[in-house]
């Protein structure tokens, strides 16, 4: 598994930068890789671990080891043993490759790379590897709750922040992208709610609507000569009808809508959490069906700044724009075909009550949380539907019917709130100024002026060259030639000797004499 992470690491460190003549791909692609190795750097810690402490890397192993294992408490007065340490650095490598929150800014710079690399990034490849490693290691994270509640804490505040930003982006791509790491916080978060089979049940249909999705915008963006700016997009609905219903039911699925695939494994994610009964459960709850709400209001504002809009595009893109191609519109007809029933014909086959299709492959709790869901009020199943209609609708009356309404709300904090967002919380700028700014000053006053240009080279041959050559200039210029002060320099090597052996040298008679000498003949060097 780990051959294979690092060979989807590198994959998409290449396929990012594909632009390689492009500053902004080169930038993006080493974005990614760096923020993906510490990720990399705390799996290989968490293997470490569990091979110091079980003397195997096998899953089987492992599985059949890790319930008698005896807790090792390595800190004393700390309740966390060995086993928690391990499993907390697994969540750290899953954290960045699956671009959860802190460790997610690579994500959006990722679009850097052609659409259709995009679309299999974010659809199922590198970012969902670090979804799969929880699931794969299911039956380890179970003996662990602190990594559960850390990962139920860290998915929901992903999906919430990630749908938030999406929002106010502009960027065709970027909105995708965000959605991408909003889903995975859903994903992550039924890790967390130990509902392992949900979470890859939303990770399979994901992939279906994502996919569709980006290369939806794809061909967009190639319609347009390559202009991502939604902005500057508008009245494609006729120009480009296959990208707009593949758009139309992509986002939908996206947002949850009732009968497509996204419906059945994000709205069961959210039942999970609710029926979970503890506070974090409930806290992930309430921010899913946040999530939920501005899921539907960013999906919506997409199709309508794209599509319904009144055309904002130049017009020698707009007398050249066509609709996908052949090839393109086949890929894009198979995974709308996916995207509306994929979902209804798997369900009971990944999540369904008494399935035996995963097996001994992931743990399945033999909890009542997928009985309890079964018996929720439809009342309460609802509420993520309605708030997902209702953010359509307000997205329409805002963005489409009744533009000048935005206006009045107008106001100094709604300002500061939309650039909060479409800065993305500033985390790029936190970074920048805590964790790069810090990271430059400390490479070059510290490591390269004063150890490698400072102590290194002066302590080393550098230093002992500049000495040797100090000493020989020195000599060298003592050798003047004038009797004076070879008579000077005989006298004093004459008192040196008289001394060691006939005179104190702690006499302080003795120690004036040859310091007016040594005086004496620097005084006349000078003159």
């Amino acid at each position: 598994m780990f051959v294979g992470w690092e060979g989807v690491g590198l994959s998409s460190y290449l396929l990012i930068n594909f632009w390689h003549t492009r500053i902004a791909a080169n930038k993006a692609a080493i974005k990614a890789v760096v923020i993906n190795k510490v990720g990399d750097v705390f799996l290989m810690a968490s293997m470490a671990l569990f091979f110091y402490s079980f003397h195997t890397l096998d899953y089987s192993t492992l599985f059949a080891l890790i319930p008698f294992s005896k807790p090792i408490y390595p800190f004393p007065n700390i309740p966390i043993t060995i086993l928690d340490i391990a499993c907390l650095f697994l969540l750290c490598g899953a954290v960045a490759k699956s671009a959860q929150l802190g460790l997610h800014t690579w994500l959006p710079d990722a679009m850097e790379g052609p659409s259709p690399v995009s679309a299999l990034i974010h659809a199922a490849t590198m970012v969902t590897a670090g979804i799969f490693l929880f699931v794969r290691c299911s039956p380890i994270l179970e003996f662990s709750t602190i990594t559960l509640n850390t990962a139920i804490f860290l998915g929901s505040l992903t999906a919430f922040f990630a749908a938030t930003t999406a929002l106010c982006q502009n960027d065709i791509k970027r909105v995708i992208a965000y959605s991408t790491c909003s889903q995975l916080g859903y994903m992550l978060f039924a890790c967390g709610c130990s509902s392992y089979d949900f979470a890859m049940f939303h990770l399979f249909n994901h992939a279906f609507f994502k996919a569709l999705l980006f290369l939806s915008a794809g061909s967009v963006i190639h319609a347009l000569s390559d202009e991502q700016d939604m902005r500057k997009m508008g009245g494609l609905i006729n120009l480009l009808p296959l990208s707009y219903i593949s758009m139309f039911f992509g986002s939908l699925s996206l947002m949850g809508f009732p009968f497509l695939t996204g419906f059945y494994s994000k709205e069961g994610i959210l039942e999970i959490s609710l029926t979970s009964y503890n506070s974090l459960g409930f806290f992930a709850y309430i921010l899913g069906i946040l999530a939920a709400f501005f899921t539907a209001l960013y999906s919506i504002r997409l199709i309508i700044l794209t599509f319904f809009q009144k055309p904002n595009s130049f017009r020698s893109c707009v007398i050249t724009t066509h609709d996908a191609p052949i090839f393109m519109a086949i890929a894009m007809i198979i995974l709308y075909v996916f995207t509306i029933s994929i979902g209804f014909v798997t369900y009971d086959i990944f999540v369904g009550m008494g399935t035996h299709f995963w097996g001994n492959a992931i743990f399945i709790h033999p909890h009542h949380l997928k009985n309890d869901i079964e018996f929720l009020s439809s009342n309460i199943k609802l509420i993520p539907v309605i708030l997902s209609i209702s953010a359509c609708l307000f997205g329409l009356l805002i963005y489409y019917l009744a533009p000048s309404l935005l206006l009045s709300f107008y106001s100094p904090i709604l300002r500061r709130v939309y650039t909060f967002l479409n800065y993305k919380w500033f985390f790029d700028s936190i970074f920048n100024f805590l964790l790069a700014k810090m990271a430059l000053f400390i490479g070059h006053r510290v490591t390269f002026e004063i150890l490698d240009r400072g102590i290194f080279e002066w302590g080393g041959p550098y230093g002992l060259a500049k000495i040797l050559k100090w000493m020989v200039t020195v000599t060298h210029n003592i050798h003047v030639g004038y009797l004076p002060h070879y008579i000077a320099y005989i006298l004093m090597g004459l008192c040196f000797i008289l001394s060691s052996y006939y005179f104190d040298l702690d006499a302080p008679s003795l120690k004036a004499l040859l310091l007016s000498i040594l005086t004496y003949s620097l005084i006349r060097k000078l003159a």
